[in-house]
């Protein structure tokens, strides 16, 4: 039996949850469709998808296509859930992309297609929603080929459309059809195109279809069909498609251990629920595996299997093992999170390339008395989605989260008051900016020294490093004149350290070097045990190190930059005039004015207030389309954040807080 792990991805209301519910009944899976607007769907199981219609958490449900066993994720569509989409992403073999007949290509249909492009992920796109009033499948065809992709091939006839009676007739064998594939796929195969020549232009229709299958597997070309998930019409050529085109899971069940989490979920008793897409290797109940996170320091977690449930043939079954290629879910992992690889991690060019969140905002919980457990929950929260990072104010006594947009507001709210029973407030979104070094600095500090009060010597130089190159941790000292215990708490420290710059914002983009370090070594009195008096401790190097790193970084200093995003607006020639003096006073530089088109860069600040203003400027007709695109200098006064850690800069504050102790 073959093996596919297939997403199904959209712009909002395109129908992607209505299609899962339609390919579910096809398959036997289901005795009756259930619908978005009646919120009886089978993947959408939170309160607030019910409630409003849309897919926050990826689902994952299975059926069986002739010697196929799909697993099927549906995946949220709306921009303020693209983590979630990400995660994704890094499990598939192939994708459909939904795109509704009326409202065509939208912002976030050309963002999903860029993206599935650059991972190579095969992809088929179903035109929705033809049975609609307005519907024009043969315009949102054109669309594709103009903005998605040239090598779009319509793989039927819609006829109907607008109708309640509209229907998609698969094309054959018919020279019409043989001739406009030859289009689409003699631009990627030489030797189709030397076949063509050879054979006086004629080339089998079997040929055509093997070639097609081939590029489609390889993220060449997108085969486009047509049809309505609510009517059914055009789903059963879609699933012999997705049969016939996209290539099977592969990996070896022998091989080395090789997994990606991309689900956690809690079950009734509060234990963790690990979804694990298996790339190699074999997990069995009983196991005890290591997971960890790209970048993470310190040894890998680890946890012990103690079920497995496995999504084949329909249905997800307990089992005694998992094997490459399927999906499973795994009990008994306490420690598990979002985005941990298990066993060998996979390539890099195979993980997902979304911008982190560029908003945040501070929550407050409306009864003073649940701020402990709105941390807690907080906390479990952000272990289901790694991008929802946190920031503990211990002065202050507040958290703040980061965000994709304001409807993610609206959803952790809501979480927290159906969930945990808490009720909060958020105050104003504000932009994630970050420092970036602008020069080179450098500090010591030396065990014996007045100022000196722990038992460690630390030297640091930091340095500008190239954009998007992290940061960057180097030795100038010998690989043996530190123990490594130490030499780790120093380069963790230097990464927790730079989370909060000269300015309160993370540091990136830099080069970090020890340049200096001593220590005492272990030391006992005659007769008796360890004294920490008279030895260095991981602890010395962990609270002198941020007095170097900072002096170091003061001394280099730091430039503040906001993100931008690339914006494209599509409107009515006649509206420009009105639009142009907004985005001035939003910040945009427009690059690009072609008559119903502008296109050039804007502050993330500026983006939500662009988004509700166009409509009214453009008669309800404006599409806009951003997309991140870099960080540059702030312009105007530098926005500083207030800082949550003891305050390193201020050395005379920071040891009041920090004290070693014996």
């Amino acid at each position: 039996m073959r093996i596919l792990n297939l997403g199904i991805l959209a712009h909002v209301d395109a129908g992607k949850t209505s299609l899962t519910e339609r390919l579910l009944h096809a398959a036997g899976v289901i005795d009756e469709i259930g619908r978005v607007d009646d919120g009886n769907t089978q993947t959408d199981s939170l309160a607030l998808e019910r409630q409003r219609g849309i897919t926050i958490k990826s689902a994952v449900v299975s059926f069986v296509v002739g010697d196929t066993t799909v697993n099927l994720i549906d995946t949220p569509g709306h921009p303020d859930f693209i983590a979630e989409v990400e995660r994704v992403l890094s499990v598939l073999d192939g994708a459909v992309l939904v795109v509704s007949a009326v409202e065509g290509v939208q912002p976030q249909t050309r963002v999903l297609m860029r993206t599935l492009r650059r991972l190579g992920i095969p992809t088929l796109i179903f035109i929705n929603k033809i049975d609609r009033r307005g519907a024009d499948p043969g315009r949102v065809f054109g669309e594709l080929a103009e903005k998605l992709s040239p090598a779009v091939a319509s793989m039927g006839s819609a006829a109907g459309h607008g109708t309640a009676d509209a229907s998609f007739t698969p094309f054959g064998d018919e020279p019409g059809f043989a001739g406009r594939l030859l289009d689409v796929l003699a631009d990627q195969s030489e030797a189709l195109l030397a076949a063509y020549v050879h054979d006086e232009g004629s080339v089998s229709y079997a040929r055509l279809r093997a070639e097609l299958a081939a590029q489609t597997g390889q993220a060449l070309a997108h085969p486009v069909f047509s049809g309505s998930a609510i009517t059914g019409a055009g789903v059963d050529a879609l699933i012999a498609g997705i049969e016939e085109l996209l290539p099977a899971a592969e990996g070896d069940p022998e091989g080395p251990l090789s997994g990606t989490v991309f689900k956690v979920e809690r079950g009734p008793a509060g234990e963790k629920i690990a979804y694990v897409r298996m790339f190699s290797g074999t997990i069995r109940t009983r196991d005890r595996l290591s997971f960890a996170r790209e970048g993470e320091f310190g040894a890998p977690r680890q946890g012990k299997v103690t079920a497995i449930s496995v999504f084949d043939r329909g249905t997800a079954a307990q089992g005694p093992e998992v094997g490459a290629g399927r999906i499973a879910r795994l009990w008994g992992l306490a420690d598990v999170r979002i985005g941990d690889t298990i066993g060998l991690p996979r390539k890099a060019e195979t993980q997902g390339h979304f911008a982190p969140p560029a908003l945040e905002s501070v929550v407050t919980p409306v009864r003073p008395g649940d701020r402990g457990a709105l941390h807690l929950a907080l906390a479990q929260l952000a272990e289901q989605d790694p991008l929802i990072a946190l920031r503990q104010d211990d002065v202050r006594q507040e958290v703040s989260v980061s965000l994709y947009g304001e409807v993610q507001k609206e959803v952790i709210q809501a979480t927290l008051r159906d969930d945990y029973g808490i009720d909060v407030t958020f105050r104003e979104t504000t932009t994630i900016c970050v420092e970036r070094p602008i020069g080179t600095g450098a500090a010591v500090e030396a065990i014996g020294k007045e100022l000196n009060p722990f038992l460690a010597t630390v030297g640091l130089r930091v340095e500008p490093g190239p954009r998007g190159g992290g940061v960057e941790f180097r030795l100038e000292v010998e690989l043996g004149s530190l123990p490594y215990a130490f030499m780790r708490t120093i380069e963790e420290t230097v990464h927790e350290t730079l989370r909060e710059g000269l300015r309160g914002w993370q540091v990136v983009d830099c080069v970090v070097t020890l340049t200096h370090s001593g220590y005492l070594a272990r030391q006992s009195h005659m007769g008796g045990g360890f004294d920490k008096s008279m030895s260095s401790t991981a602890g010395d190097f962990r609270h002198l190190t941020p007095l170097v790193l900072m002096s170091a970084l003061a001394q280099a200093g730091t430039m503040v930059e906001e993100p931008m995003q690339s914006f494209r607006i599509d409107l009515p020639a006649d509206t420009a005039g009105q639009v142009l003096p907004v985005l001035a006073r939003l910040g945009a530089v427009p690059r690009a004015q072609f008559p119903g088109l502008l296109a050039g860069d804007i502050p993330v600040a500026g983006v939500h207030a662009l988004e509700q203003q166009l409509p009214g400027l453009t008669r309800g007709e404006g599409v806009l389309e951003c997309d991140f695109d870099r960080y540059q200098p702030v312009r105007g006064p530098v926005p500083e954040r207030p800082r949550t850690d003891h305050n390193p800069l201020n050395r005379k504050e920071y040891l009041l807080r920090v004290v070693r102790r014996v």
